[in-house]
Order: structure tokens, then C-alpha cells, then sequence
């Protein structure tokens, strides 16, 4: 089924129920389903046809929701930008993805001007300004009832960039609509009526929740940016049953003055991805909230393939396993395999590249060949994450392939160290990378943001972590900070940009000693 036909369908059936709130703005299925249309309609009056590009720049709002089904009505491809991004990366992302027009926030309008006359594929750029519902509401609210086939491209999001320019990631309908599927595989199911919260922008990790609720009738409620007492102001009011979370926001929470005393009786799901969390923020929102978490591992070139429920997550019983570290269970349509540098796979327990197939991945990179068949191999994609799986299924991340440390020959997990450190109460976020030692090649190091309130000094976090994963792999410095870490638009910590003074000068981001 493609995306349009399942999103019109739920439209009809449940055109009286709110499908999108946003602030003090609510929506109807109905009413949000004939903005879409005048959309469609109005992109479709512009010259655009069945396959063309579009690009959106926006945060999350009703206007952000508006082209999720003009899009699909339309058979148009969506190309979500990052608003945290610059002019350069903006470029890219519609350059080689070749939009012919381009949605924009009206915050956000400054950041692309000029780009008509820069980019030759790209006619129409609409700032969704004041000028916006005028011609919105100008637009017909008929059908236009194009044809639009399963194989068809839905979407093309974009890799992080983290080496070169980021690539774009293609979607086909049927792809988008087997990943909705497998997101809510073994969630608590949604009925109608229930909200999910978008604090997260939907034009990454949040984003892959939208579809699966509104097909099953519940809502989709919006906020435009993170902060930690109005997200949790706003769950509680909207009685909020479904939510995505990134580690660093649950952090942010659950640390909260306000967190105490609230009502989670609506809670039914918080899935936890997008980066590893540590056990003390699991066990603290798990102290908090209840039994509602969920945590999936995936990446935007495939996902989801591994999720696990509270039961699965926090059992403290399975021999051989330690769930508390996982990051989930292979799921039903999903494969996963550890494979060795000659894409050979390896032996349970054993560490080596991640490596999955699932329903709900890329068809490849747009228009990149070579990168394709590097990341794809007989249809399994190369995750670039490490990890193993232990007997009992579950999967462990151990890091990006790129974060390890090697010191003295020993190879060391910037994450274990994190794990570790967080431990520590004082210690509300932390950051552990690489930096250049004298005689060990490298050597880890540690950025840490503390309560401000906790005692808590360098040495006492060196000696933790000496204690627990022995002394080779202790941090050879500490910095005690309360000024929060850099983060990318999706929440994660940016190890690289906090890696990079240490650095400086030096020909390789690598050290030998």
C-alpha cells in the first residue's frame, strides 16, 4: 500500500477526531486532510509533477504537517533540510536531490535567499509567511486523485555528514509504510484517540512516528523546540500516550525540578533512540514514568531492526544477557548479523561491524552509485556501528567504528566510559573522546556537565572508571562543567566538535604511539 491511500483512508474514517494539535491550534482529520489537498493542489498548479523534489525547511508546526499528506497526494518526493544547519548544507541537500521547489518557514527565509538564481532545478521557493493561508485557502479542495504506486519514491532524508557531504537517503512508499509498521510492531497498540508528542523535529527520528498514529486515528501534537519543564508541562495536559525521545532530552527531564508529582496515567510508549543512553537515565525514567519504555536501534539508511519493551529491557534474569546494555531484539522482519572486515559474519559474542536487512530500508543513496554499493552488500546494509549479539539475541552497540580509541594497542569504547561516569549523581550528561597522549598514541578523555549541586571532582570520576573497567582504559583527564554539551538537530552529543581543539595542528584525528 502507498502512503496516500492509507493516509486518505484513516482521514475518512476518522474526520472528526483531532489529527494535529500544534500550541493553541487543533486540527480535525478532515480539516488537516483538505489542507493537504490545497497544498497538493497549489504545488501541482505550480508546475510540479508526479516525482519532482521537494524541499522543506520548517520546525515542527501545522504548516510542517501540511505537506506530510500534500506530498503524498501529490506523488511529490519530500527532502527535509535541518534548520540547524548553514547555507552550504542547505545547497546540497536540494542541489543533488535536484528540488524544484522549496517550502520554508518564515524564520527561516533568510537562510535561502538567492538559492533560485544558485540552484538551475530549483523555480519556486513559497515562505510560508503571512501570505501563506491566503493562498492556501485559494487552492481546490478536490482530489486531484493522482496515481501513485508503492515503488514510488516517498521520501529522501539525508545522512549526518559527519564525513563529507551528507547523502541522500531514498524512500520508497512501500519502504516508509513497512517501517511505520515495524516501529509499532510490539508497541502497546495505538486506538483511536491517542496523542503522540512531537517534541523532536518530524523531519528526522520523530518523523517516523507521525504515519503509524495517524493511521490508526490517534494525534499528532507538536512542539516547535525542547525544553524540559514545558515538555513535561505540555505531556501531562495533553495527556500524552505515545512519545520519541533522544537520550539527551529523557536526561534533561527526568532531572527536572518539576519532574515529581506529575500524572503518567495516559503514558502507554516513550521509545528511546537515535544515540546510546546510559543505565542511570534508563533506570531514573523507568523509576518515574513506569513501564513505558521502549528502545529500537536503527539508522536513516535502514530501520528499525532491533526494539525491546520494559520486560525485555530491564530484566535482571537472562543468563548470558545484560539488557540493561542493549539496545534491543532483532525484530520479526528484520535480520541482523555482526560481520568481520572481509563482510564475513562472525561468531556470537564477537564484535564486528552491524550489519542489517529489513523491509523498511533505502533503496540506495540518491544518485551516488558508489557509495550504494559501498554501504550495501547483497542487500544487507553496513551500519558503521560496532557491536555483537549474545546468545539470547539481544544487540549491543558498542560505538561508531570511527569513535574507538586505540591507547597502548588496546581498543577503547567511548561509550563504556560514558556508561560509567553517568553513573555518578552528580553527573547529569557526558562526552568521552580521543585526544593525542605522548606515550600511549591516545587516550581517552572525558567532558562532563554536573548538577552544580553534587560534590564531584576529576579524580573521583578517574577512579571510578579505573575501578570498574580497569586502569588502562581510565580517562587521562577530566573537564567539570555545568554549560549543557553541543548537540546536532536531533540531540546528539557532538563528540567530534568537543574532540577537535585537542587536535589542532595535528595531520590525523589518529595518534600511534
Amino acid at each position: 500500500m502507498d502512503v496516500k491511500t492509507a493516509m486518505a483512508r484513516s482521514a475518512y474514517f476518522n474526520g472528526h477526531r483531532e489529527a494535529v494539535v500544534w500550541r493553541d491550534k487543533r486540527l480535525t482529520f478532515q480539516e488537516s486532510w483538505q489542507r493537504s489537498i490545497r497544498l497538493a493542489n497549489g504545488l501541482i498548479g505550480l508546475g510540479l509533477n508526479p516525482g519532482d523534489r521537494v524541499g522543506v525547511l520548517e520546525d515542527n508546526n501545522i504548516d510542517a504537517a501540511d505537506f506530510f499528506g500534500a506530498g503524498a497526494i501529490a506523488n511529490l518526493v519530500r527532502v527535509p533540510l535541518y534548520p540547524r544547519n548553514g547555507r552550504e548544507a542547505h545547497l546540497h541537500m536540494l542541489g543533488h536531490t535536484n528540488c524544484r521547489a522549496l517550502l520554508v518557514a518564515p524564520q527561516h527565509a533568510h537562510e535561502v535567499e538567492g538559492f533560485v538564481e544558485e540552484l538551475p532545478d530549483l523555480d519556486h521557493i513559497i515562505v510560508r509567511d503571512d501570505g501563506y493561508e491566503p493562498w492556501l485557502a485559494q487552492q481546490s479542495a478536490q482530489d486531484p486523485d493522482l496515481a501513485v504506486s508503492e515503488d514510488d519514491i516517498y521520501i529522501i532524508r539525508h545522512t549526518g555528514g559527519t564525513t563529507g557531504k551528507s547523502k541522500g537517503v531514498a524512500y520508497t512508499h512501500k519502504a516508509w509504510m513497512s517501517a511505520a509498521r515495524d516501529w509499532f510492531y510490539g508497541f502497546p497498540p495505538v486506538e483511536p484517540g491517542d496523542t503522540q508528542l512531537h517534541v523532536g523535529p518530524i523531519s528526522h527520528g520523530s518523523g517516523y512516528q507521525y504515519l503509524p498514529v495517524w493511521m490508526a486515528g490517534g494525534c499528532n501534537v507538536l512542539m516547535g523546540h525542547f525544553h524540559p519543564q514545558e515538555t513535561l508541562d505540555l505531556m501531562e495536559r495533553e495527556k500524552i500516550a505515545y512519545a520519541f525521545m533522544v537520550p539527551t532530552m529523557l536526561n534533561a527531564m527526568v532531572h527536572d525540578p518539576s519532574i515529581d508529582g506529575r500524572d503518567w496515567s495516559h503514558l502507554k510508549c516513550i521509545l528511546v533512540g537515535a544515540a546510546p543512553i546510559s543505565d542511570a537515565t534508563a533506570l531514573r525514567a523507568r523509576e518515574i514514568f513506569g513501564d513505558v519504555l521502549y528502545q529500537g536501534y536503527g539508522q536513516t539508511e535502514v530501520l528499525p531492526v532491533t526494539m525491546m519493551g520494559p520486560r525485555q529491557w530491564f530484566a535482571t534474569d537472562v543468563d548470558g544477557s545484560t539488557p540493561l546494555r542493549a539496545c534491543g531484539l532483532p525484530l520479526p522482519y528484520a535480520q541482523v548479523q555482526i560481520w568481520d572486515e572481509d563482510n564475513k559474519p562472525l561468531p556470537v559474542g564477537d564484535v564486528g561491524e552491524i550489519c542489517c536487512k529489513a523491509d523498511g530500508q533505502m533503496s540506495g543513496f540518491w544518485n551516488n552509485p558508489d557509495a550504494t554499493a559501498e554501504r550495501m552488500i547483497d542487500g544487507w546494509v553496513k551500519t558503521g556501528d560496532m557491536g555483537r549479539i549474545d546468545r539470547n539475541g539481544y544487540l549491543y552497540v558498542v560505538d561508531r567504528a570511527d569513535d574507538m580509541i586505540i591507547s597502548g594497542g588496546y581498543n577503547i569504547w567511548p561509550l563504556e566510559l560514558e556508561n560509567v561516569i553517568a553513573d555518578h549523581p552528580a553527573i547529569v550528561e557526558v562526552a568521552v573522546f580521543g585526544v593525542p597522549h605522548d606515550k600511549w598514541g591516545e587516550s581517552p578523555y572525558a567532558i562532563c556537565v554536573t548538577d552544580g549541586t553534587t560534590p564531584v571532582t576529576e579524580d573521583e570520576l578517574i577512579a571510578l572508571c579505573a575501578e570498574r573497567l580497569g586502569s588502562y582504559k581510565k580517562p587521562a583527564g577530566v573537564t567539570l562543567q555545568t554549560d549543557p554539551l553541543p548537540k546536532s538537530p536531533v540531540g546528539k552529543i557532538k563528540r567530534k566538535d568537543l574532540r577537535e581543539p585537542f587536535w589542532a595542528g595535528k595531520d590525523r584525528r589518529v595518534a600511534g604511539s
